[in-house]
Parts: C-alpha cells; sequence; structure tokens
C-alpha cells in the first residue's frame, strides 16, 4: 500500500482517537509498518494539513502522542458551539469513561483503565470540567488513588431523579467494558437529548 493510502488511515485513526490521541508505536502497530515509514506518513500529513491553510484542523504532537486538533483562530466559533444550550456533545472516548463511571462509581482512574484498555486522563479531565463527574473520596491501600463519580450536574443533564434511573445492565456484566453496557448508556444519551429538543 503507498503512502497517500497510509495518510488516509491515518486520518482516520487519528479522528477516531480524538483527545486521545495515538503514539508512533500505535501507529506502527495499527498500520504493520516500521517506526520510520510511520513517522514518513505523520510528516506528511502534517505537511498536507499545514499546505492547505483553508483546512480547519492540523496535527499535532503532545507527550508522544500525535492528535487531530482545531486551529486556534476558529477558537472563538468553537466556544460559540460549546456553550450553546441547545448543542451538547462528548467525545466517543469521554462518553465511554462516562458510562463506566456512572455504572460502576465510586471508581479509580486505574479501574476505569482496566475497564477500558487505554488511558483516561484526558476523558476524566473532561468529564470533571464539564461538571459530571467528581472525585467523591480516596481508595483504600497504597498510594489511595482518587475515587470519582458522577454528580448532581449529571443527573440533572441526562434527565434523572437518581442514579438508580439509570437503565440496568445486563445479568452477569463481566469486569471488562462490555459494548452493552456503552449501547445502554448511549441510547439513554440519545433519548434525554431527542427528549430536550
Amino acid at each position: 500500500m503507498n503512502n497517500i493510502s497510509w495518510k488516509g488511515i491515518l486520518e482516520s485513526l487519528l479522528f477516531a482517537a480524538g483527545d486521545e490521541g495515538l503514539s508512533l508505536k500505535q501507529v506502527c502497530s495499527v498500520l504493520e509498518i516500521g517506526e520510520q515509514e510511520a513517522t514518513d506518513v505523520i510528516e506528511e500529513l502534517k505537511t498536507d494539513y499545514l499546505e492547505d491553510s483553508g483546512r480547519g484542523i492540523y496535527i499535532i504532537e503532545i507527550a508522544g502522542t500525535f492528535q487531530l486538533v482545531t486551529k486556534k483562530g476558529n477558537a472563538d466559533y468553537m466556544k460559540k458551539l460549546v456553550e450553546s444550550p441547545n448543542v451538547s456533545f462528548l467525545s466517543q472516548a469521554a462518553l465511554e469513561t462516562l458510562a463506566i463511571i456512572a455504572y460502576k462509581q465510586p471508581i479509580t482512574r486505574m479501574e476505569i483503565e482496566q475497564i477500558r484498555g487505554v488511558k483516561t486522563e484526558r476523558p476524566i479531565q473532561t468529564l470533571v470540567s464539564k461538571g459530571l463527574v467528581k472525585e467523591v473520596g480516596r481508595a483504600e491501600g497504597t498510594g489511595r488513588a482518587y475515587l470519582f463519580g458522577t454528580t448532581k450536574e449529571f443527573l440533572d443533564y441526562f434527565g434523572l431523579k437518581s442514579i438508580d434511573e439509570l437503565p440496568p445492565l445486563p445479568e452477569n456484566v463481566q469486569d471488562e467494558f462490555m459494548q452493552d453496557e456503552a449501547d445502554l448508556f448511549f441510547e439513554k444519551f440519545q433519548e434525554t437529548m431527542e427528549s430536550n429538543e
């Protein structure tokens, strides 16, 4: 497969990864190519974004991960979108993290990461900044990690009177994150958004 095809695949992967981003090692693993070839593809895609000045996104590297981000010049419009009372959205990573916290609270970040299989620091930061989750205590044992739980704003956001109104999970839910769990949560989320329109 030539680099043009690799670039298209990489662009899709970066979009799907959202604010989690992808490390060079992840790119190599998914595309099944060496580090030098992966680096070349990333640089070519970065150049494509830079050369087309009309585009609203570009690629940056933060803490060893590559991410698609919006251009700073569009910040005012992004702010209007986020602050609009009729438009409220969370990334896939944030929704998955929120579903886990909602159903398994109180829960530590490490436990969330074990369920999702990926780091969750940024999704948790997003959820905390939106007031949907908060620190609710400390775990027992070494390190006394923070425990996270949902907030009153979470209940308001999803139109719930209490956490007991969440859709029930299937019986025998295992510790691993199940697609059914996410689907139930997203279905409830969609119903709430439609009822608020």
